[in-house]
Order: structure tokens, then C-alpha cells, then sequence
């Protein structure tokens, strides 16, 4: 059990410095901050590569796995469950968002 309250505790860790990483995208972008911008869009894209490489799921998702048999949308994280179930499709459809601001601003002319 403290084993997986542990993995839990990481995974959440981890899903709420990406979902810092992908709402400051845009406030950077609109701010100018292009080389902040690109440093969270970066750290966004190696947690992307990480999901693909793991058929669309977090590796720790596996790992938490291996100490329970339950199998609800947040067994593996500390997340309310309807936020686990729709995690992906609200943070990817932010992030998508937040890239398009940052691309906009990025073409406007500073004043």
C-alpha cells in the first residue's frame, strides 16, 4: 500500500508540473516570452513522446498497476476521477491553445 500511495503521489507530482507547464504557455507567449514559451512547450513534447512510446499511457500507470487491482480512471493518481477520464482531451485541447497564442503573438509585431 505505501507503495502505491507513493507511485500516486509522484504521478500527481508529475501531472501537475505538466499541467502548470501547458496553462503557462499561453500567458508566456502573450507576455513575449518565446524562449520560456519554448521550454514548456519542450517539456510538454517529452511527456507526449513518453505517452506515445507507452501506447497512450503514463508509465507509471503500468507500475501502480503491479499494487492493486483497481482499475477506475485515477487508480494510478491523486485526481478527481472525472478529471483522470478526460485528462488528456482537456490538457491536449489547452495545449493546442496555448501553442496557437503563442504563434499569434509571435507573428504580431512588438509595439
Amino acid at each position: 500500500m505505501a507503495v502505491l500511495i507513493a507511485i500516486k503521489l509522484v504521478h500527481t507530482a508529475i501531472w501537475a508540473l505538466l499541467a502548470t507547464c501547458i496553462v503557462a504557455i499561453p500567458i508566456v507567449g502573450l507576455r513575449r516570452r518565446f524562449t520560456g514559451a519554448l521550454t514548456l512547450t519542450a517539456l510538454v513534447l517529452i511527456e507526449c513522446g513518453i505517452l506515445a512510446l507507452n501506447h497512450g499511457r503514463c508509465p507509471l500507470t503500468d507500475v501502480a498497476a503491479r499494487y492493486t487491482a483497481e482499475r477506475g480512471a485515477n487508480f494510478d493518481i491523486y485526481l478527481p476521477n472525472w478529471l483522470a477520464q478526460r485528462n488528456k482531451a482537456i490538457f491536449g485541447a489547452l495545449f493546442v491553445i496555448g501553442e496557437v497564442v503563442v504563434f499569434w503573438r509571435w507573428l504580431k509585431p512588438a509595439r
